[in-house]
């Protein structure tokens, strides 16, 4: 009998972490079978067939649609309705990605079951509790049985919290192995028929922006310090900022005005998005899996934050930590403009199979060798 999978995605990042492990189930998960959950955390109509045949994956098995709140409420209303979903389809194991609330939530709920937690993405830590992600990262990661990792400064901060080396698995990351798949695919795709190209057509050279972390967004005085470097950097270098709409309200809020030079568009799909920051002088982002998704491609990247659970990306890759600081933020950005930026390299393991080892993995550790009550 095969055993069952339950992966769980809860926003479109998610899916593009889980599309990776399907395709490989797909192709060498004998003995494994698999249930997607989305639990609705971004809940997006949008999310249709077209996004999941962009993907190279089928819909989900089942929506919970949970919404947005506050984290506790979001938290709650995804923790009942999968104890409800397992209490109807069992499952051998829980496999989840990331550091969103459905995280978390599918985590506690799988460990309270005695299902074993499988956990991608485990080990990254940035050092700020005042991140929710952090907390939903840390206390994921107390309850989990299989660990895989896509860097090893992961490693060391699970053995440092004293998780078993046997529990560890240094796979590299499926966000690698989703963009390369996607990349791919643009390759062989018409151009033209991405309304971005309008824009690199526009801009012979152009940086690229995205902006959504609270600490950035939700203080006035942060999102200010922001928007004057970037009006500063558009006068020598276009800025294209496809708006996250918790962006997009705070910006109207604070009355904030970015400039004519910083062309803002509807947030984009992720075929467009890769179309277009894949060919930036720069990226200028507070985003975590941007962050790695420029290294991988070896496009500079301005993080604009104080720290980051990434640290290979600046270690090895194209990122530099810039902070909110307009001077800072400036300098770096300089620095690339001039030809002086970092040129990094692709971390070890980031080739576009780590879907592959935790599915030889997963096999190895459910259906060749199953460890007897290991969530108990």
């Amino acid at each position: 009998m095969k055993k069952i999978i339950a992966l769980v995605a809860g926003a479109r990042p998610n899916f593009m972490k889980i599309a990776p492990i399907i395709r490989a189930l797909g192709r060498t998960g004998e003995g494994l079978q698999y249930r997607l959950i989305h639990t609705g955390q971004h809940y997006d109509r949008e999310m249709n067939g077209v996004f999941f045949e962009e993907l190279g994956i089928p819909a989900p098995d089942v929506c919970f649609e949970s919404g947005s709140g506050s984290h506790a409420r979001q938290t709650g209303r995804i923790m009942l309705a999968f104890e409800r979903y397992l209490a109807g389809s069992p499952a051998d194991l829980v496999l989840v990605v990331g550091d969103v609330n459905s995280t978390l939530a599918c985590a506690i709920v799988a460990k309270k079951s005695r299902i074993p937690v499988a956990h991608v993405e485990a080990g990254l830590r940035s050092g700020d509790m005042a991140m929710p992600e952090e907390v939903n990262r840390m206390v994921t990661d107390s309850i989990t049985d299989f660990f895989f990792a896509t860097e090893p400064a992961a490693l060391s901060n699970l053995l440092r919290e004293g998780k078993p080396r046997e529990r560890i698995f240094h796979v590299g990351h499926v966000m690698v192995d989703n963009l390369v798949y996607q990349r791919d695919k643009l390759a062989g795709a018409e151009a033209a028929a991405f309304p971005t190209c309008a824009l690199k057509a526009e801009f012979r050279r152009y940086g690229v922006v995205t902006l959504h972390r609270p600490s950035n967004v939700d203080d006035a005085a942060a999102l200010r310090r922001i928007a004057f470097a970037l009006r500063d950097i558009s006068q020598r270098l276009p800025l294209i900022f496809p708006v996250h709409p918790r962006t997009r309200v705070n910006l109207q809020k604070f009355g904030i005005d970015l400039g004519p030079r910083v062309v803002r568009t509807p947030p984009l799909s992720y075929m467009e998005f890769l179309n277009l920051w894949k060919d930036a002088t720069a990226v200028l982002t507070d985003s975590g899996g941007l962050q790695e998704e420029t290294t991988a491609l070896g496009v500079p990247c301005i993080t604009l934050r104080d720290n980051t659970e990434r640290p290979v990306t600046v270690a090895e890759g194209t990122n530099v930590l810039a902070g909110s600081e307009p001077a800072r933020i400036e300098q770096a950005l300089a620095k690339v403009l001039r030809g002086d930026a970092k040129r990094g390299r692709r971390p070890a393991l980031w080739d576009g199979r780590a879907a592959e080892r935790i599915v030889q993995i997963l096999q190895r550790e459910l259906v060749s060798r199953p460890r007897a009550r290991i969530a108990a």
